[in-house]
Order: structure tokens, then C-alpha cells, then sequence
């Protein structure tokens, strides 16, 4: 009986985030498991406004910031090789990763 492992994949840098996918990938086509993805989930978007005066008196002028969340999820056929090489794995600091077993 094999189990399927889902890993979401979660940064604000897009090329570090394809990195892990390709990564990911690379292990999935050496252990020879069943491989799905990477799925692209839609963007989300933190938007913030603030003012440029700090005292508040002044032109009503504002700086617009935006923060990036990109999101891909991963599915595969686990089995204790291709798990090992994902604890392996090295991850940047900008890289979230949640893996589930069903």
C-alpha cells in the first residue's frame, strides 16, 4: 500500500520558490515515484498603504506597498526513499513547506 504526500510550497521570492519545485522534481525522477505538479495556487496580495508625512500635517501624499505571496503545491507517491531525500533537502530561509501524508 503506498501513500500520496502533498507538499505546499509557500514564498515571497518566485525564483527561490521554482528552485525547490525543480528540486522537488529531481527527486521525484530519481526515486522513479509518481509525480504531480507543480500546481500553481493564485497569488496573494498583502496591500498597505501608509503616509509619507510622519507628523500628519501636510500634503496627503501615501506610499503604496505590496507583498507577494506565491504558493505551489506538489504531489507525489510516498515511499521511505523519496521521503529521505525531501528531509534532505535544502531549503532557503524564504521558503515555506508543509508536507502532509493521506
Amino acid at each position: 500500500m503506498t501513500q500520496s504526500a502533498r507538499i505546499k510550497l509557500t514564498s515571497t521570492s518566485l525564483p527561490k520558490l521554482d528552485s525547490v519545485c525543480t528540486e522537488i522534481m529531481g527527486i521525484g525522477d530519481k526515486t522513479g515515484v509518481k509525480i504531480k505538479g507543480p500546481t500553481p495556487l493564485p497569488v496573494k496580495r498583502l496591500h498597505i498603504a501608509t503616509r509619507k508625512s510622519p507628523c500628519g500635517s501636510g500634503t496627503e501624499t501615501y506610499e503604496k506597498w505590496e507583498m507577494r505571496m506565491h504558493r505551489r503545491i506538489i504531489d507525489l507517491s510516498a515511499d521511505d526513499k523519496a521521503i529521505r531525500q525531501l528531509m534532505r533537502l535544502k531549503i532557503p530561509d524564504d521558503v515555506y513547506i508543509e508536507l502532509s501524508l493521506t
